[in-house]
């Protein structure tokens, strides 16, 4: 998996911000949660749209991966 696989950019969603396709969920935003403190379960926790696929995606985009 490539996280072009899972990350969209498109002008009409959030300003052409990164984001989880299918979602308006910021990569930006998932990674900010991590860095906070969050783990990839609390994360799926509270955002079930996510998978652990996604979460690797971000990382892979931001280059945290």
């Amino acid at each position: 998996m490539t996280w072009e696989e899972r990350i969209a950019i498109d002008p009409e969603v959030l300003t052409g911000k990164p984001v989880i396709k299918g979602t308006r969920l910021a990569v930006e935003f998932i990674i900010d949660l991590l860095a906070q403190g969050w783990t990839e379960t609390d994360i799926l926790a509270n955002y079930p749209v996510l998978s652990n696929e996604d979460l690797i995606a971000c990382r892979e985009f931001a280059g945290v991966g």
